[in-house]
């Protein structure tokens, strides 16, 4: 990408950045806040978010990420809460898209729809239409999770939700599965 001094907006929106429902926005962002706060003290450090964003194939330049992120940071904290990181992600949603990200989609409904379909495309990685065992401990090790170290613990996720049993999940699994689990505010 060529810089020419001017600031410039990405032309394609990306999906995975922000969710049309505002209630499972909220929701996807808490999550990635626990999960990039490994220690479970209620902040992201500097060290936490520059390690999440490595394992997910982002390497940053720590002082690029620290002149980023030190703004947002309280005075007296040693890193982002969950206050600041929602603002840090709403001043780079507006940076980088516009920040168009609000549901545009005529119904709840239909914009709850689609970000479950776009969920589940994050796990289906090859497009077949289906979540193998496989694609899913392949999302569950990109995101640090524990669940993703044994195949075993990824095979009985899967059969708690393959009603038809044929050993993966199609999309009306998974939107049965997410609905029980996400439930709107």
């Amino acid at each position: 990408m060529e810089s020419n001094g001017e600031n410039k907006k990405v032309e394609r929106q990306s999906s995975s950045f922000r969710l049309r429902s505002p209630s499972l926005n909220a929701l996807r962002l808490q999550r990635i806040f626990d999960l990039f706060d490994k220690n479970g003290d209620g902040f992201i450090t500097l060290d936490e978010l520059s390690q999440a964003l490595s394992r997910l194939g982002l390497d940053a330049d720590l002082s690029d990420l620290k002149s980023t992120v030190e703004s947002y940071i309280q005075p007296g904290n040693t890193g982002l809460d969950f206050d600041d990181f929602t603002s840090l992600h709403k001043t780079l949603d507006e940076s980088f898209f516009g920040g168009a990200g609000d549901c545009d989609e005529s119904s709840p409904e239909s914009a709850e729809e689609a970000d479950l379909v776009e969920a589940f495309k994050v796990f289906d990685e090859n497009g077949d239409g289906f979540i193998s065992a496989r694609e899913l401990q392949a999302v569950l090790k990109k995101l640090g999770l524990p669940e993703g170290s044994e195949m075993e613990r990824v095979e009985k996720m899967i059969v708690s939700v393959d009603r038809n049993q044929d050993g993966r999940v199609d999309f009306s699994e998974f939107k049965n599965m997410m609905r029980i689990v996400v439930i709107p505010s």
